[in-house]
C-alpha cells in the first residue's frame, strides 16, 4: 500500500470529526479497494479503534476488503431478468472468466459480481461492464461478450 497515497487523502479530512465513510469511499476510490494497513491507518487518524473501521467496511456491501479486477462485470438478478435467462447469464459469465461470482480472476482483469438489480428492466435481461449496460443479453452475447469484447478492451488498455 502506498501510504503517501493515502496521508494525502487523510489530509483532506484533518480536523473534521466523524467521516469515517467518506474516508473509506476516498480510500477505496484511490486504491480500489482497502487495504488491511490502510483501515489501520484510518482507525488511528479518526482515534477509533480499529474494530470499528473494520465493522464499517464490512457491514456495506460496495466496501472490498480484496482487491477487485480492472474490469467488473455485473450481471442483474432482478425480477425482468431473472424471468429472462439471468440465472443462465450468470452461470455462463463463470465458466467464460473461470471465477465464481464474488471472485477476481487469478491475474486481476476481472471480477464478477451479481446485483439485485440494475435499473434497466426494459432492456433485460442485462449485463453491467464497468460503465457500459450490455441489453437483451442472451447466452450467446454473454460469451460473445466475455471472450471477444474484453479480449479488445485489454488491448486497448
Amino acid at each position: 500500500m502506498d501510504t503517501e497515497r493515502l496521508n494525502k487523502i487523510l489530509a483532506v479530512f484533518e480536523g473534521e470529526r466523524g467521516g469515517l465513510i467518506s474516508i473509506l469511499q476516498r480510500v477505496q476510490e484511490e486504491f480500489g479497494y482497502l487495504p488491511e494497513a490502510a483501515l489501520f491507518s484510518i482507525a488511528d487518524f479518526l482515534k477509533l479503534p480499529p474494530s470499528q473501521v473494520f465493522s464499517v467496511a464490512t457491514f456495506y456491501d460496495h466496501f472490498y476488503l480484496t482487491r477487485r479486477g480492472d474490469h467488473l462485470v455485473s450481471v442483474c438478478q432482478g425480477t425482468a431478468c431473472h424471468v429472462l435467462g439471468a440465472r443462465d447469464i450468470l452461470e455462463t459469465a463463470e465458466n467464460c472468466l473461470g471465477i465464481k461470482t464474488g471472485q477476481t480472476t487469478p491475474d486481476y482483469k476481472y471480477s464478477l459480481e451479481r446485483v439485485a438489480c440494475l435499473g434497466s428492466c426494459a432492456l433485460a435481461p442485462v449485463v453491467l461492464v464497468d460503465d457500459e449496460i450490455h441489453s437483451r443479453m442472451t447466452v450467446r452475447k454473454v460469451k460473445k461478450l466475455l471472450t471477444e469484447d474484453l479480449d479488445n478492451t485489454e488491448t486497448q488498455t
